[in-house]
């Protein structure tokens, strides 16, 4: 494998011969000499061209359209791959995203490469790599680097010519990933298994499509750099733990929408060995939303200090300070005094879902008094309820995010939460955690309950032993 060889065309070379323009001469009483194969007629070759060309703009009209329906930047990177592998004619390949303003995310993705086979090219030093070069700007990187033959390459780095070898390739082509900001984002390379480099018909195609693509990458990139900044301002606006009380064992669960929003819960040691729990959501989206839950979340906690063990009293002052002080915003919440002693939690809710108990012997909706969210009524106040726990059994609080997010109609979501819940297997019902994973996953299957879904999601489980 070490031996050099002459280099050769990655794919099939489609280029049209050029048609001869002279033809043999005809001596007198001879008749002339008719060629084996004649030229094709001028028109014939521009029509081979016209469809060439056709066939380039809809290839690349339909590998645009592909990565235009990706959502997510690693998907969107796996689409960047496949395609240039499919217009270069190579079979294997990784994208390096390495933002050149230093603001992350920072990522390597491989195309027929195994989290080990990235792990070894990381090893190789860095300026011995095609993508390494173009990353730091080196010389030649602008217009994409081709290295048709690794091993026939004088002074190749030892290092790269043992994982080369290793990982059975023995060619590269790499391209720029650069947005029209100039800024760049990262670089792709693709690799042969044997000797080759792309055409210059492949190369523009690919120059092309990549363009393109470094677009929809920087649009996706900031749409990431957003939702990570906005779940991180939401979690360190939540408990960064949840208290240690005898009696109860807790456990939560929080997945942020793309732009951040309102949902919320708390768990708060009160006084006389008592806890107070609350979920909730404010109205809209964004850091405004984010930084209003903040507010009402603090209030709430001062609230339930003072007068905690009457739920309807905590809810009606912050209904009365959401008015004042948000009058463009309504939220919907629960709040329960608990005590763990006596395994019961008197609950008051202001537009809000029912909390869910889960047991080994039922599983059921509590019921709870109809009342409009907070910020919608001049005065806003509902009975409270008592719910009376059995040892072992789970009381499961939640936000209206869980039940919108599976995109079904109120009685349907309601349906499938409680086949979830009563669904849970027997040997996780003592962790309340598990138990909060299990309805998580069976009511937003195939990736529904991901991080950065449409809305917010929150379930706060507390068990009582």
């Amino acid at each position: 494998m070490n031996a050099p060889h002459p280099p050769k065309v990655a794919g099939i070379d489609s280029t049209v011969p050029a048609p001869a323009h002279t033809v043999a001469p005809v001596t007198a009483g001879s008749s002339p000499a008719v060629p084996a194969n004649p030229p094709a007629p001028a028109g014939a070759v521009l029509q081979d061209r016209l469809a060439g060309w056709v066939s380039d703009l809809t290839t690349l009209h339909e590998l645009t359209e592909r990565l235009a329906r990706t959502t997510t930047l690693d998907e969107a990177l796996q689409e960047v791959l496949r395609a240039g592998a499919a217009l270069v004619g190579a079979r294997r390949g990784l994208v390096v995203m390495e933002p050149g303003d230093g603001l992350g995310p920072d990522t390597t993705i491989g195309l027929g490469l195994a989290r080990a086979d990235l792990g070894h090219i990381e090893t190789v030093p860095r300026s011995a790599l095609s993508y390494g070069r173009i990353l730091d700007g080196l010389p030649g990187g602008e217009g994409g680097i081709a290295d048709p033959d690794l091993f026939a390459q004088e002074g190749l780095d030892p290092r790269h010519r043992e994982v080369a070898a290793r990982l059975g390739y023995a060619a590269s082509y790499a391209l720029p990933l650069t947005a029209d900001t100039a800024v760049r984002l990262g670089a792709a390379v693709w690799l042969y298994d044997e000797p080759a480099e792309p055409g210059e018909r492949q190369r523009h195609l690919a120059g092309l499509y990549v363009r393109y693509a470094a677009e929809h990458l920087a649009r996706l990139l900031e749409l990431e750099r957003t939702r990570t900044s906005m779940a991180t301002m939401s979690d360190e606006l939540l408990p960064a733990r949840l208290p240690r009380v005898g009696g109860v064992q807790l456990a939560a669960r929080h997945r942020t929408g793309p732009l951040g929003g309102g949902d919320w819960y708390d768990a708060l040691p009160l006084p006389d060995a008592a806890l107070g729990l609350a979920v909730g959501s404010v109205t809209g989206s964004g850091p405004s939303a984010v930084a209003a839950m903040g507010r009402l979340r603090a209030s709430l906690r001062a609230y339930a200090v003072m007068e905690g063990e009457d739920p309807v009293a905590v809810l009606s002052d912050l209904e009365l300070l959401l008015r004042l002080t948000e009058p463009a915003r309504s939220a919907t919440a629960l709040f329960g005094y608990c005590e763990p002693a006596a395994r019961k939690i008197t609950l008051a809710g202001a537009g809000h879902s029912p909390p869910l108990l889960i047991g080994q012997r039922r599983t059921e909706f509590v019921e709870t008094s109809v009342s409009a969210p907070l910020g919608m009524l001049a005065c806003w106040e509902a009975p409270s309820v008592e719910i009376l726990a059995e040892p072992g059994e789970t009381v499961l609080l939640y936000t209206d995010g869980l039940l919108h997010r599976t995109g079904e109609g109120t009685d349907r979501a309601f349906a499938r939460l409680h086949a979830a819940a009563a669904s849970v297997p027997r040997a996780l019902r003592g962790d309340p955690g598990a138990i909060a994973d299990h309805v998580l996953r069976s009511v937003l299957p195939d990736g529904l309950d991901a991080a950065d879904g449409a809305e917010d999601v929150v379930l706060l489980a507390v068990r009582f032993e």
